[in-house]
C-alpha cells in the first residue's frame, strides 16, 4: 500500500505533477481515477458553495467514486438539504456520511459549545479525526481546493504527498472563482442556497458569517480570528502545504 512506501509516494507525486502540469481539471481527474499507481480513491466534499463543480465532474467520469461527506452535526440545515439534492440529481452512487465518535463528543463537547472556546479542538474532533478514520481504506483522495483561496493554498499542485500516508489530488488547483461560476452556469447546476444570501464560503453554522462586498470570500470563516483552515488538510497537527511549482 502507498503509506508503506513513502519514497514511492514522493516519486509518484513528482511524476504525476510533471506529466499533468499543463492539463486541465477534467484530464487530471480522468487520469487520477484510472491511474493504477494511485490505488483506491475517494472524493471528500463539504457540499459547500463551490462543491457542485467537482461533484459534477466526478459524476460524469465515474459516479461510483466514493464521496465522503463530513457531517459535523453543526452544519446549516441548507447544507444538509443541498447534500441530499445534489446526491440524487448527480446520481452519485456511493456517498458516505461520516461523523465524530460519540465518545469523543461526550468527553470533549457534551454541551455542543466547544467551538466558542477552542475552535481547533472542535474541528479536530468533528472533522479531522472522522476524516482520517474514513480515509484509512484509501490510498488517495480528491479535494476541491484552489490556489486562489488564500496564502495557505497559493502554491497548490495537482498532486501532493500527504505526510507519507496517501496522495491528495487537487483537480481544480488552477481554477479561478470566475471559472467555477462559468462552469456552474454553463452546466445549469444548482447552487448552494446560502450563496445568494451572502455566504461565498460555507462551513459550520456557528463559525460562518456573511461576507460583505469586497471582502475575501473566506472572510466569513472563523471571523475575527487568525484561523484559516478547518483542519482536514492537517496531518498529525501539521499543515500540508502545496509545494511551489517548478519553473
Amino acid at each position: 500500500m502507498l503509506h508503506e512506501t513513502p519514497h514511492r509516494i514522493d516519486e509518484t507525486v513528482r511524476d504525476l505533477n510533471a506529466r499533468y502540469r499543463h492539463h486541465g481539471a477534467t484530464a487530471v481527474l480522468e487520469k487520477a481515477l484510472a491511474e493504477h499507481a494511485l490505488g483506491r480513491i475517494a472524493m471528500v466534499s463539504s457540499f459547500g458553495a463551490e462543491s457542485v463543480v467537482l461533484l459534477h465532474l466526478v459524476s460524469v467520469i465515474d459516479r461510483t467514486t466514493p464521496v465522503l461527506f463530513i457531517d459535523t452535526e453543526m452544519l446549516f440545515t441548507e447544507t444538509l438539504e443541498y447534500q441530499m439534492e445534489l446526491s440524487e440529481r448527480l446520481n452519485l452512487k456511493d456517498v458516505r456520511t461520516i461523523r465524530a465518535r460519540p465518545e469523543a463528543l461526550a468527553e470533549h463537547d457534551p454541551e455542543g459549545v466547544l467551538h466558542k472556546s477552542n475552535t481547533d479542538l472542535c474541528c479536530a474532533i468533528r472533522k479531522t479525526e472522522p476524516l482520517q478514520r474514513a480515509l484509512g481504506g484509501f490510498e488517495s483522495w480528491i479535494t476541491g481546493r484552489k490556489r486562489y483561496q488564500g496564502k495557505t493554498r497559493a502554491a497548490l499542485d495537482f498532486f501532493e504527498n500527504e505526510d507519507d500516508l496517501r496522495i491528495k489530488i487537487n483537480p481544480l488547483a488552477h481554477w479561478t472563482s470566475a471559472d467555477l461560476q462559468d462552469y456552474i452556469a454553463e452546466n445549469r447546476l444548482p447552487r448552494h442556497p446560502l450563496v445568494a444570501q451572502g455566504y461565498p464560503s460555507i462551513g459550520c453554522e456557528p463559525c460562518t458569517s456573511k461576507v460583505a462586498p469586497g471582502e475575501d470570500p473566506r472572510a466569513g470563516r472563523w471571523r475575527d480570528s487568525d484561523k484559516e483552515e478547518c483542519g482536514i488538510h492537517f496531518v498529525n497537527g501539521k499543515m500540508v502545504r502545496g509545494k511551489p511549482a517548478e519553473a
